[in-house]
């Protein structure tokens, strides 16, 4: 294990959405765990969803009136450029309060104002990019910071080659092993000799993944599957009023899954959008996946995840669009080849990257001893 040579603070800052925040949380316990000692304070957006899950972490933070630009010509983005300059000048202030020996960003507009000024002030910065497509705020800062730890090959199209590092994404630790499995089937009320279908859209849920199976619902019905589903707490009532006549002891309807680390133990093939966390815990945990994009997101960055697998016939891709009509007929066809299902599985886990985490504090202790040995 690596040890500091001093008193470490680290800043870290970003989110927006879980893809940025859960990295966010897994390198700061990361480098808790190498030096107990090290001290973290964490910058977001106010009235983003990190100002709550930070807390819960057990993480201090402090929130920048920083929201994102409107991409069409809109009045609102003078209000949004006004809320910029607030918040740079709040860097700024938080950034001589608190002392970092390091700043660390994780992408979304959150983290522009933090990583812009300490470069400003000569701290030495990282930034951190979970997308085969990168973020406007991280290409922003690119040249601004010292390293780069991106997730997917042929990232030098958006950032300086000398500064990136391939490291994975930080993902939660997630164990594969037969006792989980055994508690899964238990927690979860299914048989262990019944192929699994998992349909997860994200903790807020997908419409189009619900709509796509109360459509196709007498083939669910009909096939010797099981399916655990997460509807997202928007949609559940209105799934299980849908789909009241068709449940039987094979659908199992949830609005959310807390134990993401059990369903991961018993899924024969995963269906789900493809953000980047999303795809890092499908490769790590080598499970085979149907990857529906969300056509919701800039630059249609998921679809770009999404062939960055299917390029290594490591998941099958069906855009949103197709979706009511193709997603469960294919995941039949898939669930019921056992040829293929290994094959998706066995490729999905050639592109994991166990030690991301380690990696890229690795890189931050690296630019931390060039700051205490200069």
């Amino acid at each position: 294990m690596q040890t500091y040579r001093k008193h470490i603070k680290a800043i870290i800052s970003g989110g927006g959405t879980g893809g940025h925040i859960f990295p966010a949380i897994s390198i700061a316990n990361e480098l808790k765990r190498q030096n107990s000692s090290t001290e973290i304070l964490f910058v977001g957006a106010i009235g983003r969803m990190e100002m709550e899950r930070i807390p819960a972490a057990g993480y201090k933070i402090e929130g920048l009136p920083v929201s994102g630009f409107q991409r069409k010509l809109s009045y609102r983005n003078f209000g949004v450029l006004i809320n910029l300059i607030k918040s740079l000048s709040l860097a700024g202030k938080i950034l001589k309060r608190f002392k970092p020996d390091i700043a660390i960003g994780v992408g979304g507009y959150a983290s522009g104002p933090i990583i812009y000024k300490a470069a400003k002030m000569n701290l030495p910065c990282i930034i951190q990019e979970q997308n085969s497509y990168a973020g406007i705020t991280n290409k922003l800062l690119a040249r601004k910071v010292s390293k780069i730890c991106v997730a997917y090959s042929n990232m030098e199209k958006y950032f300086p080659a000398d500064k990136i590092v391939l490291t994975g994404n930080p993902v939660r630790n997630i164990e594969i092993n037969e006792k989980l499995k055994n508690e899964a089937y238990e927690y979860f009320g299914l048989h262990k000799d019944i192929p699994v279908i998992v349909v997860v859209g994200g903790s807020l849920g997908a419409r189009t993944f619900n709509e796509s199976l109360i459509e196709k619902k007498e083939l669910l019905q009909s096939g010797n599957l099981q399916v655990i589903w997460q509807t997202g707490k928007y949609y559940y009532e209105k799934v299980k009023n849908e789909m009241h006549d068709a449940i039987t002891g094979n659908i199992h309807i949830y609005d959310f899954i807390s134990r993401m680390d059990l369903v991961y133990n018993i899924a024969d093939l995963m269906i789900s959008r493809a953000g980047a966390i999303s795809i890092s815990e499908i490769c790590l945990t080598g499970r085979a996946a149907i990857l529906v994009p969300s056509p919701n997101v800039a630059e249609d960055h998921q679809t770009r995840n999404a062939l960055a697998l299917t390029g290594e016939n490591a998941a099958i891709m069906i855009t949103d669009k197709e979706a009511r009509e193709k997603l469960i007929p294919t995941a039949l066809e898939i669930i019921n080849n056992k040829e293929l299902l290994m094959s998706l599985s066995s490729n999905s886990k050639k592109l994991a990257k166990p030690n991301a985490t380690k990696d890229i504090v690795n890189e931050i202790l690296k630019l931390t001893e060039r700051i205490n040995e200069s």
